[in-house]
Order: C-alpha cells, then structure tokens, then sequence
C-alpha cells in the first residue's frame, strides 16, 4: 500500500511533462516568428499601413542585405558613380520607411580639392566625419537653416555629396517634411519632381538634420543604402561641374557632378555636358 502511494505523484509528474510536450508541438512557427530575439533589430509594425518595408528590417534573422563598407571603401570619383541607382532608406521613428533612388551626387577629394571642407588638409570638430571610415555621414548646416548630407569615402577628408533622388516610396510624407521644414516659401502642395531635386530638399524630405553627423550609414538603424532594382539597359551618367563652388577656382570647372542622364529628378541639367557626350 504505501507503494501505491508513493507511485501517484510519479504518475502525475510524468502526465505534466507529457502535456507539456504536446503544448510545444502544437506551437505553430508562425506563433514563435512574432517572439523576436534580443539580438533582431525591432519589426514592430505602424498601427497603419504604412509603405513596403524594407528587406533588411523584415527578413528572417535580421539577415543584412543592405550595402555595407566594402561598397563605401572605394575613392571617391568612383563611389560617386556606384552611389547612383542605389536605393537609400530612411527609417522614421514611427516604422515608415522613405525611399529614394540616388540619380545625382557630387565627388570632393579631400586635401587637394578647393572645393572641399577638407581643402589643405584641415580638420575641425564641423568636417571631422570626411576623416572616419568610409560610409560615415558628415552632415553640415548652410544658411544657418539647411542640411546637407555627404559620405565618406576611401582617403582622408574625402566625401560623396548626395545632391538629388528619385522618389520611390514615402511620398506623402516626404511632402509633409517638405511643406512643414521649408521656409520662405508659400503653402502650395509640392509637386513630385521637388521633393528631393537638391541637397538640402532631400534632407528635409527624410528628416535629416544634424544629429546624423558622424553616424555610419553602413550599421545605422534609421538611415541605410540598398541595392537598387536592375534596370533594362545601364542608364548613362553626365559627369560635369559641380554647382555652387565658383569660389574653388579652377576646381569649379572639373568634372566632378554626376548624374543620370534622363532623369527628371536631376537638381540641374547640363546641356552641353550631355551633347558632348553624345558626341
């Protein structure tokens, strides 16, 4: 008899683990997708529909496939160029993402380039990110009200400026930023081809400001470059003067602007450049 006894917690444990083991086969993947590791970067969705997010914020695992600094790693010339078609993403505090494809930027050179904030080698706390490693945004105030965003490239004090995008997703908001930020203009609505046809119109249009200075686009959560979608044929780049470095002597007349030719969303189209080089 006190053997009997004995036997019924036994028994009762063994029920409990067993229940426990048919509660975990019936847990569907799908239930233990929405608990997220410690280490995945946040999915948690807007309380709206929002735009498509983007790859890198919804794939399994947090797998990365946004470019990282193996892209940024190269002169800047060249990384001027590779910029262009590339899709760069701004993540808002809300979950929605703003979308653009890169179709016009600017190369400065770094020490030799008068045109440059590094020109003569000199760094101060302002420019300190055209010396970090490639991929670290230096972003800089002019006219005491605008926001322009660069990024660093291979060889110290050198940089990309970012100077036009082709909206792709997040127009309305990007609208909303534009209309809210922009100063001394009328209230009219803001068509397509003026959201981020100029430097410091695409940094309004994704909220960029000064607390972006020095962060590194190749790991920032809020800020990234993607691989653009491939296109039918290799569009041609213009490459022509820069605009806005008069004061840079004859480094105002290199050719360091380039751009898509046919794109509408260009900041400034230069004629000549692309006849000669249709030439």
């Amino acid at each position: 008899m006190p053997a009997r006894r004995g036997s019924q917690p036994s028994q009762r444990m063994g029920q409990k683990k067993q229940r426990l083991a048919e509660a975990e086969q019936l847990q569907s993947p799908a239930d233990a997708a929405q608990t997220p590791s410690p280490k995945d970067p946040c999915v948690e969705m807007p309380a709206i529909p929002g735009p498509q997010r983007s790859i890198y914020f919804s794939s399994p695992k947090g797998h990365l496939t946004r470019l990282g600094l193996e892209f940024f790693d190269q002169p800047a010339v060249s990384l001027a160029r590779a910029f262009l078609g590339q899709v760069l993403v701004r993540r808002l505090a809300n979950g929605t993402e703003l979308r653009g494809r890169v179709v016009e930027t600017e190369a400065y050179l770094g020490p030799e380039d008068e045109a440059a904030h590094s020109r003569g080698g000199r760094q101060t706390p302002r420019n300190r990110g055209m010396f970090m490693k490639p991929g670290t945004l230096y972003v800089y105030i002019i006219y005491g009200m605008y926001f322009c965003m660069n990024v660093s490239s291979r060889g110290d004090g050198a940089c990309v400026l970012l100077r036009a995008l082709e909206p792709l997703g997040g127009l309305e908001t990007m609208r909303q930023l534009r209309t809210t930020l922009r100063k001394g203009t009328t209230c009219r609505a803001l068509k397509d081809r003026e959201l981020c046809s100029g430097p410091s119109k695409l940094c309004q249009a994704l909220a960029i400001d000064k607390s972006f200075d020095q962060r590194d686009l190749a790991q920032d959560e809020a800020i990234w470059l993607e691989h653009g979608p491939p296109g039918p044929s290799e569009p041609a780049v213009v490459a022509t003067a820069r605009v806005g470095v008069g004061y840079s002597g004859e480094w105002a007349q290199k050719p360091l602007r380039f751009y898509l030719r046919g794109s509408p969303w260009v900041s400034v189209v230069d004629r000549v450049a692309e006849q000669e080089a249709q030439a």
